[in-house]
């Protein structure tokens, strides 16, 4: 079993990006890492370095055409007519970019190791994973390859059986839930902006019963995030007890993020982190959405700083502070101004509310299928 919670990086992100127009322009997992350094919070010790995966992993889940594919892409730095039909890569959402097979292989070979390392128990961070969209034999949604089927089948790999797949970014994890349909021993639960790309997830989609999907409305707040935790993911986890736990963190439901419309803040996620440890023998925690290279940096620094016990301060030292003023976020179409408090704190204030009677329907609607009586 690990002794301490591990962090799973690369430099590889550090300079890599999807386009000056996409919203993957902006840096965000080194940021993560720069940030956690200046804080103090990254030794070397807990610092591990993530290998990318070779085709033949990769393969493990995707269809080798499309591995080949992406390959194809990255030598060529372009994508012919037959690759982007039918693999959907070298389009707006999924362009052709420097690393576009190194950068996701990278991701999917972290999130691999995490399986890995876990086969003990303990806890891993790996922020660069959470590519919820990928599908088998295409891009999808700005995700090249699926890293968390691909950490899950490694868990499994590993003998560990069952799984709890929760993910709380604001888009609907689709390709997990191709991966993991109809298994009995792998349980789903999503909490997603409804009527938001990809539109699946809706509230009666169970992924042949594997799956509880919660589609929230825009304003989604902390008490309402605070009230679905307690309501209905704690007593789940609790019914199913899960060998191991995969959390896909995704930072795109803070009220700043441009691509959605919820209104949460970052002690929500970390609420949600700190509930989760402790209920299983092992703890994945990955990345996901979040376009807001301020509001992700902040929300991922403090998701390691909660898996590894340390006190958020209330100001940030001059040295994390730094490496805030230092990003730009160039196009961000919700406020040119990104506020103070975005440099000089990693805590949002809490962004509470009421709790709003659909949301409470809908969680009982749930409930109900998930807690029989």
């Amino acid at each position: 079993m690990l002794d301490q919670p591990l962090f799973i990086g690369s430099e590889i992100y550090r300079h890599s990006s999807y386009g000056g127009w996409h919203p993957l322009r902006v840096p965000r997992v080194s940021t993560v890492m720069d940030l956690s350094r200046a804080l103090g919070w990254l030794p070397d010790a807990q610092y591990v370095l993530s290998p990318r995966a070779k085709p033949k992993a990769l393969i493990s889940w995707h269809d080798p055409d499309y591995v080949a594919a992406l390959q194809r892409a990255e030598e060529a730095q372009e994508a012919g007519a037959e690759d982007r039909a039918r693999f959907h890569i070298g389009t707006v959402s999924n362009p052709v970019f420097p690393e576009i097979f190194r950068r996701p292989a990278t991701a999917a070979g972290g999130s691999m190791l995490a399986g890995e390392l876990l086969a003990e128990g303990g806890i891993v961070y790996h922020p660069a994973g959470g590519t919820h969209h990928g599908m088998p034999g295409r891009a999808n949604g700005f995700c090249y390859l699926n890293d968390p089927v691909l950490a899950m089948l490694s868990l499994r790999h590993h003998r560990v059986r069952r799984l709890l797949y929760l993910d709380i970014d604001a888009h609907h994890p689709d390709g997990v839930e191709v991966g993991f349909a109809g298994d009995p021993d792998c349980l789903m639960i999503s909490i997603h902006e409804e009527n938001l790309w990809p539109k699946t997830g809706l509230l009666e989609e169970d992924a042949g019963g594997s799956a509880l999907n919660l589609p929230v409305p825009r304003g989604f707040n902390d008490s309402e995030m605070s009230f679905v935790l307690n309501a209905l993911i704690l007593p789940v986890i609790d019914r199913f007890r899960p060998d191991a736990i995969v959390l896909q963190c995704g930072a795109d439901g803070v009220e700043e993020d441009p691509l959605a419309h919820l209104a949460l803040s970052n002690q929500a996620h970390w609420e949600v982190v700190r509930s989760l440890m402790g209920l299983a023998p092992r703890l994945l925690v990955l990345g996901g959405g979040g376009y807001n290279p301020w509001t992700v940096g902040r929300l991922w620094t403090g998701v390691w700083g909660v898996l590894s016990g340390r006190d958020v301060p209330e100001r940030l030292p001059k040295d994390a502070e730094d490496v805030l003023r230092a990003l730009e976020f160039r196009g961000n179409r919700r406020r040119r101004d990104p506020g103070e408090h975005l440099f000089t704190t990693l805590a949002d204030q809490p962004r509470s509310g009421a709790v709003r009677p659909e949301i409470r329907e809908r969680v009982g609607v749930l409930a109900r299928r998930a807690l029989p009586s």
